[in-house]
Formats: C-alpha cells, sequence, structure tokens
C-alpha cells in the first residue's frame, strides 16, 4: 500500500479536527502514515480522534537554532542529492520576494525532511498551501519525491498570487474545501485537472444525531433564557467583537446567555470588550475543548452563531467545520454571506446569512431567531437534513484515496 508523508504546521491542534478525520479515515482505507510537524503542540488536550491515529509524528526544529546540529547535519546530507541545486534554486528565486527569516527557516526545515525521510515514501501531502507546502516543495525536489496538498483559507488567501502559481505549477494534485477556493485556484494555474473541490464533510458515526429538545424557550423571561453558542478562535476573522456589539444591541428585556469554545490571541482583548459593553455577565468563556465537550454543548444550546468576516489582509474562513457540526445536530445557525458559507447555508431555509461587519444586522437576525423558537427548529431540522445529506466525510476520503493510489 502507498506510503505518505503528511506534512502540517502544527500536530495535534484542537482547531483541526477535519485533519484528524481525514487522517484517521485514510488509514482505516489502508494507506501507510507517517505526519511530520513543522510545530510542536501548544494545545494542553486533544480529542479522541488523535488516540485513535495510529501514524508516528515527527517533528522538524521548530527554529534553527534549537537544533543547529540536526540542521547543519541534514544540510550536509541534502546537498548531495540530484535534487539539490533545482531546489537551492527555487528556494533563492522565493527569497529574493520573501527577505524574511521565515523563508530561511522553511528552507532549512526542507533539509531536515529530506535527509530524514525513508527511502520508500510514495508521496508527500502538505496540508496547508502556504508554508508546510513551501517546505514540502523543497523537500520534493531534492528527493524526487512527487507531492501533493490541500488548501483551506488562509493559505490561500494571504499568500501572493506569485507564489500560489508557482506551486501550482509543481503539486500532482490540490485538494481544496470550497467551490470558492476551486474557482480562485483554478484561475491561477493552466492545468484545472491538478485542482479538486473536496469537501471536508462530518464522520456522522462520530457526529450521530442525538434528538434535539428544540426548546420553546423565547428570551421573555429569565426561566425561558435562550442559550446562543459560538465555536471558534479568538482571531479577527471570526469576528467575535462584531457579535458582542450584536450582543449588546439587543433590548435590555430580552433574557440570553452566550457561550464561547475556543481558545485564540484576542480571549482577553473580547473580555475586556464584553465587560465595557455591560454584558459579561451574560458570557461564559470555556477556551479550547476536546470534541466531546463541544459535542455536548451543541445539543444544550438553541442557536449557533458566527460572524465571519474578510481581514485587512486577506484572511477569511473557508467552510467552517464547526457549522456543519452544529447542524449535524439540528441546531439552528446564524453567520455571514463569505465565502464558502453560503455553499452550506441556504439562506432563510437552512440557516439565517447576514452581510459580514454588520452588527446591526446581526443583532436584528439574534432578536429574530432569539424570540421565534419555531423559525429555529425549522431552520435546525432542515440544516440537519441537507448537511447529512450532501457533506458526509466519505466522498471526499473516497476523492482522496482515489488520488494517492492512482498511479
Amino acid at each position: 500500500m502507498k506510503k505518505i508523508t503528511v506534512i502540517l504546521k502544527g500536530y495535534p491542534r484542537l482547531s483541526e479536527t477535519f485533519i484528524a478525520q481525514e487522517l484517521l479515515a485514510l488509514e482505516q482505507r489502508g494507506l501507510d502514515l507517517s505526519l511530520v510537524s513543522l510545530r510542536h503542540p501548544t494545545d494542553t488536550s486533544t480529542h479522541p480522534i488523535h488516540q485513535e491515529i495510529k501514524a508516528p509524528v515527527s517533528y522538524l526544529p521548530e527554529y534553527i537554532y534549537q537544533e543547529p546540529l540536526r540542521v547543519l547535519k541534514s544540510w550536509w546530507k541534502a546537498r548531495k542529492m540530484a535534487g539539490y541545486k533545482k531546489a537551492f534554486s527555487l528556494f533563492i528565486k522565493d527569497l529574493k520576494r520573501d527577505r524574511t527569516p521565515n523563508r530561511i527557516r522553511r528552507f532549512a526545515q526542507a533539509c531536515v525532511l529530506a535527509a530524514e525521510l525513508p527511502e520508500d515514501v510514495d508521496w508527500l501531502y502538505a496540508h496547508f498551501l502556504h508554508t508546510p507546502s513551501s517546505v514540502t516543495r523543497y523537500a520534493s525536489f531534492m528527493r524526487g519525491i512527487p507531492w501533493c496538498g490541500s488548501a483551506h483559507a488562509k493559505d490561500i488567501w494571504t499568500s501572493p498570487e506569485w507564489e500560489l502559481r508557482e506551486k501550482l505549477a509543481d503539486i500532482k494534485w490540490l485538494a481544496t474545501c470550497t467551490k470558492f477556493n476551486v474557482d480562485y485556484l483554478r484561475g491561477l494555474t493552466q492545468d484545472k485537472g491538478r485542482v479538486d473541490l473536496v469537501y471536508h464533510g462530518l464522520d456522522f458515526d462520530r457526529f450521530d444525531k442525538a434528538a434535539n429538545s428544540h426548546s420553546l424557550n423565547d428570551g421573555s423571561s429569565e426561566d425561558k433564557k435562550v442559550t446562543l453558542i459560538s465555536v471558534g478562535r479568538a482571531v479577527a476573522k471570526k469576528g467575535y467583537d462584531d457579535l458582542l456589539k450584536a450582543l449588546s444591541h439587543l433590548p435590555p428585556t430580552l433574557h440570553w446567555q452566550f457561550i464561547h469554545i475556543g481558545g485564540g490571541t484576542l480571549s482577553k482583548s473580547l473580555k475586556d470588550q464584553a465587560e465595557s459593553l455591560g454584558i459579561s455577565h451574560k458570557i461564559f468563556w470555556m477556551g479550547a475543548q476536546p470534541q466531546e465537550v463541544v459535542l455536548k454543548q451543541y445539543r444544550k444550546a438553541d442557536l449557533f452563531v458566527l460572524a465571519s468576516r474578510i481581514t485587512e489582509d486577506g484572511d477569511r474562513d473557508g467552510m467552517p467545520n464547526v457549522l456543519m457540526e452544529a447542524q449535524s445536530q439540528a441546531l439552528a445557525c446564524l453567520s455571514t454571506d463569505i465565502s464558502a458559507i453560503p455553499e452550506l447555508i441556504v439562506n432563510n431555509e437552512t440557516g439565517i446569512l447576514v452581510s459580514p461587519e454588520n452588527p446591526d444586522a446581526l443583532s436584528d437576525a439574534l432578536n429574530k431567531l432569539i424570540k421565534d423558537p419555531a423559525l429555529r427548529k425549522r431552520l435546525g431540522e432542515a440544516g440537519a437534513k441537507r448537511v447529512r445529506g450532501e457533506f458526509s466525510m466519505k466522498q471526499g476520503i473516497d476523492q482522496l484515496f482515489n488520488r494517492f493510489t492512482a498511479t
């Protein structure tokens, strides 16, 4: 069976359950995986699925100064490889356009990857089209091993066009998780067949549909309080500052509570913002949590909210897996109409979409959904039906397996 080395930016990560479910499913299909991570894990816990993945994990030096002898020995070995001159030439060309320590670090990591890879690897597979693909591309040329990849969101929209074009010219094939991404990436390459639409989907054995009580709470009193939930990292593209503003605009007579699950660099500033808006007493910050805790909270909530937006540097969500997860539990969803979210949620049919960076519109939608439990039930049930009918993980895994085993 094919031997595949998967290159990841960090592993394991609580925020990347879609990668973990893909790795486990490919293993279960019989592929022989090994994992290489550019960074050590920073989360203090893991999901149960991480314990099920059998692939061994190795870590490249995060910084050259941390393991200089390992880098030097690897470079000495790599420079004798047939493809080293080509890889070095590409690196110098890239460095002239991206004069950063990060670029140098990626070439050093590529030397370690190329030097330490077993002889019988069939594929190098990079998750994310930015730094992991840079390391993978250089190592691929050094070792003469074909490389492929998977592109998602930030890695596409914050990468310069020249870099995307050149990677697409070298890669054997690329999977990406939304039609929105596919259209953009195919516009950067003459070989349109290199870019596949592969939805992550969900493993519905793991996200079985529990009976959702669809509470009749309408926020009219404290004992009819409506529970809102959002799961996502506290980063700019998730729009949590917009959501907090929207919550603060709700009528003071409306009874609600908001639960946030996720870590992130903006956590403290968001807590400070909630305090300044006078709504901190209604908000529960749970931090990053394993999947079983997240699933339990979905089943207890009345409404899922995600105020995604496009940031100044172009970063944005693709198709957030958390929306699929919430819908799988028949939980009504409110989000924004950016990127690929409309590929998942049909406005006013399987959820509600509003324009991004529009706290007033978001607040109006929240007000409507909080007061109307029948609407929440209708949207939740329609969302569950669609996501279970059209967004199963199995189809995407079939596509990837066929790509890996075709040659």
